[in-house]
C-alpha cells in the first residue's frame, strides 16, 4: 500500500506512522508539504515509489469492498484500464458506520446492504443499486454488459506499464473535478489504451461529505489544449522535459 498524501498535517502524518508500524503488510508513505491542491504531483511520486506491475487506485474519502482488490487483479487486462462505480453513502450512514462493522463487512451483506438499498430509495442517495455486487459467469456475460467509460479517479486500476507509457498524470492541474483524471482518460485513449466500466463489480463504497465545487476554467482549458494538441505523452509528469 502507498499512502499519496498531499500535505497532511504533522498530527495526521504521526498517525499515519502510528498505523503503519501495525500493519501485516508493506505500507509506503509518500508526503510533500501543503501548497494547495497537488494531489497530480503525489500521484506521479507514488507511481514512482510503486514495486508493483499493477496499480489500483483509490481515494482517501473511500472504503473499498472486502474483494476489491481481488476483483481489480482477476479481472486486469494487458492495455486496458478497469474502473469500477462507487457506492455514495448518506449522512446518517456515514456518521453511524464504525471501524469494527467496516471489518466485519457490515455494508456488503444483510442488514447493511438492504439499509443502503433502502437509502436509494427514500434517501435519495445516487448509485445506491451498485453495492450488488455481481460475480455469476452467466449474469455478468447476458445481463450485465462491460462499458467503455472514463477513468473514475477513486476506483481504478491499470499496469503500470501503461500508465508510464504516457507519463502519469498531468502535473499544471491545480484544482480537482473536471480534467485531472478525465485528461488521464484522454490521454490513454490516444495510446489505444481504453477504459472499461464493470458495474456491480470493483465495488467502492465513498463516504459522504458537503459537496464542493468540481468545475474550474483553468482546469477546463488545460483539459482542451492538450486534447487540441492530440497529447499523449505528457512532458509534465512523472519525468520532466
Amino acid at each position: 500500500m502507498i499512502i499519496a498524501d498531499d500535505g497532511s498535517d504533522e498530527e495526521a502524518v504521526e498517525c499515519i506512522h502510528q498505523l503503519m508500524k501495525k500493519a501485516s503488510f508493506t505500507v509506503k508513505h509518500c508526503w510533500h508539504e501543503d501548497k494547495g491542491w497537488r494531489k497530480n504531483i503525489i500521484l506521479n511520486k507514488a507511481i514512482e515509489t510503486s514495486d508493483s506491475d499493477y496499480l489500483v487506485f483509490i481515494d482517501g474519502d473511500c472504503i473499498p469492498h472486502r474483494c476489491f482488490l481481488e476483483d481489480h487483479f482477476s479481472n486486469r487486462k494487458d492495455h486496458f484500464v478497469l474502473s469500477g462505480r462507487r457506492v455514495q453513502l448518506s449522512q446518517k450512514r456515514t456518521d453511524l458506520l464504525s471501524t469494527k462493522q467496516i471489518k466485519d463487512g457490515f455494508l456488503e451483506k444483510g442488514t447493511g446492504l438492504l439499509l443502503l438499498l433502502l437509502d436509494g430509495i427514500f434517501e435519495k442517495v445516487k448509485h445506491s443499486e451498485n453495492a450488488i455486487r455481481v460475480k455469476n459467469r452467466f449474469l455478468r456475460k447476458y445481463l450485465i454488459k462491460d462499458k467503455r467509460r472514463g477513468i473514475l479517479g477513486c476506483n481504478f486500476s491499470i499496469h503500470k506499464s501503461d500508465i508510464l507509457l504516457v507519463n502519469g498524470f498531468d502535473e499544471r492541474y491545480n484544482y480537482p473535478g473536471t480534467g485531472e483524471d478525465s485528461d488521464l482518460d484522454h490521454r490513454l485513449q490516444r495510446a489505444g489504451i481504453f477504459c472499461y466500466s464493470r458495474k456491480h463489480l470493483l465495488t467502492m463504497y465513498h463516504i459522504y461529505h458537503k459537496k464542493f465545487d468540481l468545475v474550474h476554467a483553468p482546469n477546463l482549458k488545460l483539459l482542451k489544449d492538450n486534447d487540441d494538441q492530440g497529447i499523449t505523452f505528457t512532458p509534465f509528469g512523472i519525468h520532466k522535459g
